[in-house]
């Protein structure tokens, strides 16, 4: 949710909802193969909780984001921040993140910082929100929409 956030917040109603388009979307499609085909040495798909679903964690303790390109790189780099924040929650303190672009042959490291921990409180709170609207927040009519998944449901 953390990344629908920062990426469309319709996007992020429908998800809420349960309305989910990714399943035939080409783009997803590619994004899967990418994550299955790269860092095949690692254990993969960590699910905590059923909350966080971390691609892997390397033995550096590192916990990694697999991404298939920088288009929305903001969206990225705070999931991944999300994540760590929900392990800190945990007790789990000694560990970064990492996105990785394999296409790009690329990473950015991700730090958990206390201002980090003050905006992902209130973007969890502004989730709430968006979740609870009886209706999905305005088209935002981005770059972007034109390969969404849902671009359909919004626009036509």
């Amino acid at each position: 949710m953390i990344y629908y956030y920062f990426v469309c917040k319709r996007k992020l109603w429908y998800f809420c909802h349960e309305i989910r388009m990714e399943a035939e979307n080409e783009d997803v499609i590619l994004g899967k193969i990418l994550d299955e085909s790269s860092y095949k040495k690692n254990d993969k798909h960590i699910n905590i909780d059923n909350i966080i679903n971390i691609d892997f964690i390397s033995e550096h303790k590192e916990l990694h984001e697999v991404k298939k390109s920088k288009a929305v790189e903001e969206a990225g780099i705070w999931q991944v921040k999300y994540y760590l924040y929900y392990l800190w929650k945990r007790g789990v303190k000694e560990i970064k993140g990492k996105v990785d672009y394999p296409l790009l042959k690329k990473s950015v490291i991700v730090e958990l910082s206390d201002k980090d921990i003050e905006t992902l409180e209130k973007i969890i709170f502004e989730i709430v929100e968006i979740e609870n609207m009886d209706i999905p927040p305005a088209n935002a009519n981005l770059k972007l929409c034109k390969k969404c998944a849902y671009y359909d449901l919004c626009f036509i």
